[in-house]
C-alpha cells in the first residue's frame, strides 16, 4: 500500500502537465493530534483501489471551547481535480477558522484519475457526516457551511447547487441528513469549464476528453443557481490570468438574479493561488471581510 502522500503528490505531476495552476509541494500530513476520519468506514464508492488515495477523508480542526460558535467549514483545497494544495489552502485555512471560534474540517477528495460524479460525492458525504455528528462535535447543524478555493471553489459551488435532503430510509445513518452547506465562501473558483472563461485543465482532470455537453452544462454553476441556493461569499482578483474574474463574477450576477444573499470581493491586481494572502498585504484582507461577511449572517455568534 503506498502512502497516501505518496499517492497525492502523484496526482499533482499528473496535474501538472494538464493544468498549470496545481499547486505541485503543498501535499502535507495534518498536523499532530488533529483527529483524521474516512468518509466511508468500510472504504469509499467507486474506488478504484485501497490505497490510502483511494480513501477520501476529513480532518476535524474543532473550535476551542471557550471561543467555539457551533459552526463549522468544510474546506475544498484546490489544485485543479489533479491534485490538492492541502497546506495553504486546507490547514492553515482551518487555523484561521479556528481562531474565529469556527470549526474547521479540511476535505480529502478523490482527483484524477477519478472524474465527476466522485468528487461530488465525497464533498456530499462529509457535509451529511458533519452534520450527522454535530452533537458529537459541538457544532450546531444548521451552521456548516463549505469554502473552497480555485477548482475546490468548484466543488464547493457544485455541492452548493447541487444537494438534497438525504434519504430517510437509507441503511447508513449518514446517508439520512441533509447535504446542502448552509453557506459558501468560495475563492478564486472556478465556476465552468465552457468557454470563454471556463478552465480547460480542471475540466480535462474532471471530465476527461471531449465531454459530453450536456454535462458541461450540468457543471456550470452560475447555470444552476436557484433561490435555494445557499448564501455565498466569493474573492477572485481582476490580475488572475489562470482562472477569469468572469467566473465569479457571472456567478454573483447569478445569485442576485435569484435573491441569494451575496458578497463579491475582486482585487485589481493579484495572481491565482494567493490562499489566505500568502503575505500580500493587500490580498490578506479578504480574510477580514469573509470574517465581516459570516459575522453579519450571525454565524459567528455564540449559541
Amino acid at each position: 500500500m503506498k502512502p497516501l502522500w505518496t499517492c497525492l503528490a502523484a496526482a499533482v505531476v499528473l496535474g501538472a502537465a494538464l493544468c498549470p495552476f496545481v499547486h505541485a509541494g503543498e501535499i502535507s500530513p495534518p498536523p499532530e493530534g488533529i483527529e483524521v476520519l474516512p468518509l466511508w468506514p468500510d472504504g469509499a464508492p467507486a474506488a478504484k483501489g485501497t490505497d490510502e488515495a483511494d480513501t477520501p477523508r476529513i480532518a476535524v480542526f474543532p473550535a476551542p471551547k471557550e471561543t467555539a460558535t457551533g459552526a463549522a467549514v468544510v474546506i475544498c483545497p484546490g489544485g485543479g481535480y489533479g491534485g490538492l494544495a492541502i497546506g495553504y489552502e486546507g490547514y492553515e485555512v482551518a487555523q484561521w477558522l479556528n481562531r474565529l471560534g469556527v470549526a474547521g474540517v479540511v476535505l480529502r477528495y478523490r482527483v484524477a484519475p477519478y472524474r465527476h460524479p466522485v468528487p461530488l460525492e465525497d464533498a456530499q458525504r462529509a457535509l451529511r457526516l458533519v452534520r450527522s455528528r454535530a452533537g458529537e462535535w459541538g457544532i450546531t447543524p444548521d451552521r456548516i457551511g463549505i469554502l473552497g478555493f480555485s477548482a475546490g471553489g468548484h466543488l464547493a459551488s457544485t455541492t452548493g447547487t447541487h444537494f438534497d435532503a438525504g434519504d430517510p430510509a437509507a441503511k447508513d445513518p449518514v446517508d439520512r441528513v441533509s447535504c446542502r452547506p448552509d453557506f459558501m465562501v468560495l475563492i478564486y473558483p472556478v465556476i465552468t469549464f465552457k468557454p470563454p472563461y471556463g478552465h480547460a485543465g480542471s475540466g480535462h482532470n474532471l471530465l476527461g476528453e471531449d465531454p459530453d455537453p450536456a454535462l458541461l452544462d450540468l457543471l456550470a454553476n452560475d447555470e444552476r443557481v436557484t433561490k435555494e441556493t445557499p448564501p455565498a461569499f466569493l474573492v477572485h482578483s481582476t490580475g488572475d490570468s489562470v482562472v477569469p474574474v468572469e467566473n465569479s463574477l457571472n456567478f454573483y450576477k447569478a445569485l442576485r438574479d435569484a435573491k441569494v444573499p451575496c458578497e463579491l470581493h475582486v482585487y485589481e491586481r493579484g495572481e491565482h493561488g494567493y490562499g489566505m494572502g500568502r503575505g500580500d498585504k493587500v490580498l490578506e484582507t479578504w480574510t477580514g471581510h469573509c470574517a465581516d461577511w459570516m459575522r453579519l449572517h450571525g454565524w459567528l455568534d455564540k449559541p
